[in-house]
């Protein structure tokens, strides 16, 4: 009679192995389908959302950027208008979005703003969102409808003293660059210019023209177009020197106002969590997107200045000007200066 052979009865040591192995191949599984998932992204059409409605800075410098930017990824780039509360609405969507990079956020200097002025952002803009790159930046003009009786930022001031509380500001949103650079004339002036928010730039241009409000400040991108064609009269450029497109026109500091340099700046960020190589494409597809002769002829016609840094570039740059932007939100809440944004 043939002795049966027994097998080893498992010791705790090799039981403990064996589901510590097991363990381990179920935690790599995920993060071998999010590797292999990054490495071939984009597999499908990727959504752009641009926090205000059509017409205003940001959708301009989205629509100017986003035909070259699906040429360099191979799938359609949707541009997905999602406005409201300036643009927190669009900024919240896209950070509840699966970090997938098939849902990105292309929004102004006020995405970093917004947290510090406003109580009803629910998002920190520095951990929340994966910065990709700055894609550029541009000035600013100060703005009045062409019949208007102001010729200079200096007839504008002396018209805010002679009527205290009867001239307003239109700006496109609530803590967006424009909205800085008007708060910051009103105290460096010493007026009291009520300020309008809109729920983008694009309804504040038409108002703005139709003479429901006295003047605005807003990017070149969407403001320069009105001017040239004579149905907006720019009365300054908020940036350092004057702008070449319109070299006639004066810049906030040489109307008295030294050191005022106010420009409106642009990105592109992803929810937080999304892979580094999925951010790495789109970081080099708008690289490259910047050099394509026809969004170069486009920017350039706007003043626009492409920057196109780095991911870790952007992210050093973002932290820095929400320190500037804490120190004059600051101010600003300590006037007073507040208003509940348009939704």
């Amino acid at each position: 009679m043939n002795a049966r052979k027994l097998e080893p009865r498992p010791t705790r040591r090799r039981v403990l192995r064996a589901a510590l192995t097991a363990a381990v191949a179920a935690a790599a599984l995920p993060l071998w389908h999010t590797a292999h998932a990054a490495s071939t992204w984009p597999t499908q059409p990727i959504r752009m959302v641009v926090p205000f409605p059509p017409g205003g800075s940001v959708d301009t410098v989205a629509r100017t950027l986003g035909q070259a930017l699906q040429e360099e990824l191979g799938q359609p780039v949707i541009i997905e208008n999602k406005p409201g509360a300036s643009s927190v609405l669009g900024a919240r969507y896209v950070k509840q979005a699966e970090p997938d990079g098939y849902t990105l956020l292309l929004n102004a200097s006020l995405q970093v703003a917004n947290p510090l002025l406003l109580d009803t952002v629910t998002y920190d803009a520095l951990k929340d969102f994966a910065p990709i790159t700055e894609i550029g930046a541009q000035p600013q003009l100060v703005l009045v409808r062409k019949d208007s009786p102001y010729q200079s930022l200096k007839d504008l001031v002396a018209g805010a003293k002679a009527k205290p509380g009867e001239l307003t500001w239109a700006i496109a949103a609530y803590g967006a660059a424009g909205h800085l650079a008007c708060e910051l004339v009103n105290e460096q002036a010493g007026v009291k210019m009520e300020v309008i928010p809109y729920r983008g730039g694009g309804p504040a241009l038409v108002d703005l023209m139709g003479g429901q409000v006295t003047a605005m400040t807003e990017p070149m991108a969407s403001a320069f177009p009105h001017v040239k064609d004579g149905k907006l009269r720019a009365l300054a450029v908020t940036s350092s020197q004057r702008v070449a497109a319109i070299p006639d026109i004066p810049t906030v500091a040489e109307a008295g106002y030294a050191g005022f340099d106010m420009p409106s700046w642009y990105g592109i960020w992803a929810p937080a969590g999304t892979p580094q190589a999925v951010i790495d494409k789109v970081y080099a597809a708008t690289r490259q997107a910047l050099q394509n002769p026809a969004v170069k002829a486009r920017f350039d016609a706007l003043s626009f200045i492409p920057v196109g840094s780095s991911p870790t570039e952007f992210a050093a740059f973002q932290a820095n000007e929400y320190k500037t932007y804490e120190t004059v939100i600051k101010a600003i809440k300590a006037r007073g200066a507040n208003a509940a944004p348009r939704t």
